[in-house]
């Protein structure tokens, strides 16, 4: 379900296979998701582009998965629609940074006195 990458500069980039989130996936991706991040990592930033289906038990295990990072930040990039629209619905795009592509997300530079990590 997640494969992980690690670049330069700590950023730890997990990529996603499965192309839902929802109850019946939520809690094996909230474990993968802290196996993944068990190493510290200035940036976590998730590729969501596989992901075509997202329910609200995935959306609360998008929240559980921020909140089990202690305070760093959790990105996400490659929305597809039908996900994106899910976020903002729910004005969780004003939570999580959602940034349009891979290459937009690791050249990131958060504003000044806005904490990126």
């Amino acid at each position: 379900m997640m494969q992980t990458t690690t670049h330069q500069d700590g950023i730890l980039v997990l990529t996603l296979s499965a192309t839902r989130i929802d109850a019946a996936s939520a809690i094996h991706f909230k474990d993968e998701f802290k196996n993944a991040t068990a190493a510290p990592a200035k940036r976590v930033i998730m590729d969501l582009a596989s992901v075509t289906f997202m329910d609200s038990s995935g959306l609360g295990a998008m929240v559980a998965a921020l909140k089990s990072l202690d305070g760093r930040k959790l990105e996400l990039c490659n929305l597809t629609a039908a996900v994106d629209k899910v976020f903002r619905l729910t004005r969780m795009d004003k939570v999580f940074p959602v940034h349009a592509s891979m290459k937009d997300a690791l050249t990131y530079n958060s504003p000044k006195g806005v904490d990126a990590a």
